[in-house]
């Protein structure tokens, strides 16, 4: 089963695709430019749509999504943790 999705290898997250993923989760992520799986343990509940962190970052690295610097993060986030508003935000403001 795919978990999550990931459209450039360089991406730092990946979007949840299915519902129900719960802390202790192994994950199976696709990476679509390089048609491949990679792997990575849910630590925290993802809910569906939203971005779980494939490594772990500190605040002021740059998150990748799609393949595009999308913002930063200002709370460190370990790989497997669930990435959104309370840890990422816009370098625009």
């Amino acid at each position: 089963m795919i978990h999550a999705v990931l459209h450039d290898s360089k991406d730092t997250v990946a979007v949840a695709v299915v519902e129900g993923i719960t802390a202790g989760t192994d994950m199976s992520a696709w990476v679509m430019d390089e048609d491949q799986l990679i792997s990575v343990k849910a630590l925290q509940d993802i809910p569906i749509g939203h971005k779980v962190a494939l490594k772990d970052m500190a605040n002021g690295d740059t998150i990748y999504k799609y393949g595009v610097d999308i913002g930063k993060v200002v709370a460190p986030i370990k790989a497997g943790e669930h990435a959104h508003v309370h840890n990422i935000k816009t370098k625009r403001w």
